[in-house]
């Protein structure tokens, strides 16, 4: 998948590559592999595993430590602790999974609130996340926030959604009230459709073309089908409202007001290599 290989002039220059797949049509489609493996990957793993001896490689691990420290003092503590202006996706997920004790199942939509959601949620149990990761189907998050909670009845929902991807599917809320579904929603309203609008003002010269949002009432909405709802302007107010909606025994949802041009990092800019990751802010991993 080029979505993890990057550039296939630079992926993996040195490795040598072993491809286990159970279908001959992918084998060598994109990376040139040395060893090709045919077969169920029950049985092919094992296989390979008992030849495997142990190394440390502690130079090579070193220099991910780097990484990780980079990563974080450039992205992930200004996400998740911000303490002046506005709200952000990152530090709304992390105060939900933190409220849960990381017990819940957490449900995305599509776009910058499945970003943040995925890289941001902790959990301790197995079957914790539910995403579109390979379609990327705005809409889903409702709808598969509802299976999910008659999947695990005894768990904690919390469904990430944006404010576009919401109204593709909010009809879902005459399910919820007809059938008494009490999931948790937490809308990441930026009033806009993030993703898009990221690549649009870091490849695009700006030209944000269909991607602002002139956006409804969802509270109105909701408490129309008799859903209680909450929204949160300032972080002040929110792990107060993250609180209400957890003790609340029907179905709740709780609107941030986030950041409007948040952007989601690091990443890799199509057709870039692996070492082209940005962290932003004129940061890379260089």
């Amino acid at each position: 998948d080029d979505r993890v290989t990057g550039d296939l002039k630079t992926y993996a220059k040195q490795a040598k590559v072993i491809h286990f797949d159970i279908d001959r049509a992918e084998v060598d489609k994109n990376v040139k592999t040395t060893v090709k493996v045919l077969g169920d990957a029950k049985k092919t793993l094992p296989m390979a595993t008992e030849l495997l001896k142990e190394n440390s490689h502690p130079e090579w691990l070193a220099e991910f430590r780097e990484c990780d420290k980079k990563e974080y003092d450039c992205i992930i503590n200004d996400e998740l602790f911000s303490e002046t202006g506005p709200v952000k996706m990152g530090e709304v997920v992390n105060r939900v999974t933190e409220a849960t004790e990381n017990k819940a199942v957490c449900v995305t939509d599509v776009g910058q609130n499945q970003m943040m959601a995925t890289r941001y949620f902790k959990f301790t149990q197995s079957r914790s996340v539910v995403t579109s990761g390979g379609l990327g189907t705005m809409g889903f998050g409702l709808p598969a926030g509802i299976g999910a909670k008659y999947g695990a009845p005894d768990r904690e929902v919390c469904i990430f959604v944006g404010d576009g991807g919401l109204q593709m599917t909010m009809q879902e809320f005459g399910t919820i009230m007809e059938y008494d579904i009490p999931v948790k929603i937490i809308l990441l309203n930026n009033n806009f459709l993030g993703m898009v609008r990221q690549w649009q003002e870091m490849f695009f010269d700006e030209r944000y073309s269909e991607t602002k949002m002139h956006n409804p009432d969802f509270i109105k909405i909701a408490e129309a089908y008799n859903i209680k709802a909450r929204k949160v302007v300032n972080r002040e107010d929110l792990d107060e409202a993250i609180a209400e909606m957890l003790e609340h025994e029907g179905t709740f949802l709780l609107e941030v007001e986030v950041e409007t041009n948040g952007m989601v990092f690091p990443m890799v800019p199509a057709g870039g290599s692996v070492s082209d990751i940005v962290l932003g802010n004129g940061h890379s991993l260089k």
